[in-house]
């Protein structure tokens, strides 16, 4: 069955007659349990006005079962861009629910098929399209595919349920979830020795996030006038370069072999992080993945996206 293919259908799909299923909801059932004992109760007694209650009802039941249908079948269905994010965090899907029919479609919800609690309704005018945005949970690095999303209506008396599923050619990339307290930034000398940036006072380099333990003098109480910290702004600490002649290098063969690769991987997102809000050139190496220091959201993307498809088979 159309409903049950697990490969994702990329562009635009079109919901035809095939793909949408129709089942009595709970009241549904409860009408017709009516219906039969109206049936009954007119036919024993030779109810006339009884059995014209049972019809018309019954008529309007036909009726609600076409107008269900109709509510569903033949909508266009497209996918936009997804959200990169780290690890951990939400990923946001924006999908595109089109009518080109003209008739309006009334009440139509849309949400993760295995997360009922996340699904939206929208109404969508004649020739017109409506936008709605999912949000799905990520929990580890790399190419995420989105979940199959299913679409369903009780329009327009609740007595039936029209529904049917779409999984959308679309994926998340996830970066890795940055340390949480990370060493400060690695300054590597001209000569290719690391320099303890730390105790170095000579040279101001920038900003990055405050750790705990950093002195209140390197505060960069500038930065932080601009944020309300109570208000989810982030507090800076001022970072010094120890002296003449040194630069941010981050270089994953440097980190201490006896680290879990993926710790690895965090410290440098962390890292990327602290030193794109420092707004200092800071060069990238993993692998094979050399870049020249360098700064600015091309740069910061790139390093994040290497950070979250090393060594993937799928990358």
């Amino acid at each position: 069955m159309v409903f049950l293919e697990k490969m994702p259908e990329s562009g635009e799909v079109l919901l035809t007659q095939r793909r949408v299923f129709t089942l009595p909801s709970k009241a549904g059932w409860m009408f017709l349990l009516l219906l039969l004992i109206l049936f009954i109760s007119a036919t024993n007694y030779n109810l006339n006005l009884g059995f014209a209650l049972t019809f018309v009802l019954a008529a309007s039941a036909i009726v609600n079962v076409f107008l269900s249908f109709r509510n569903l079948a033949y909508l266009h269905l497209a996918s936009g861009p997804v959200t990169s994010v780290f690890a951990g965090e939400e990923a946001q899907l924006t999908i595109y629910l089109i009518n080109r029919r003209a008739h309006q479609r009334f009440a139509i919800w849309a949400g993760w098929q295995n997360q009922p609690e996340t699904a939206r309704a929208a109404d969508i005018a004649p020739h017109s399209q409506t936008a709605l945005q999912l949000h799905f949970h990520t929990s580890q690095r790399g190419w995420q595919q989105v979940p199959r999303i299913a679409l369903h209506t009780w329009f327009p008396l609740g007595l039936l349920r029209a529904w049917s599923t779409w999984l959308p050619d679309a994926r998340a990339l996830v970066y890795p979830e940055p340390e949480a307290l990370a060493p400060p930034l690695p300054m590597i000398s001209k000569a290719g020795n690391e320099v303890n940036e730390q105790s170095g006072t000579e040279d101001f380099s920038g900003v990055r996030a405050y750790q705990p333990g950093d002195p209140l003098k390197h505060l960069a109480w500038k930065h932080i006038a601009r944020v309300d910290p109570a208000a989810g702004g982030q507090l800076v600490s001022k970072q010094f370069s120890g002296g003449m002649g040194s630069e941010v290098m981050l270089d994953f063969s440097r980190l201490p072999h006896h680290m879990d690769p993926e710790l690895k991987l965090s410290r440098m997102t962390r890292w990327v992080i602290d030193a794109d809000l420092s707004g200092i050139a800071y060069g990238f190496q993993l692998g094979t993945d050399h870049l020249a220091p360098s700064q600015g959201p091309a740069h910061r993307e790139a390093c994040l996206r290497a950070l979250a498809l090393y060594q993937l088979p799928d990358a």
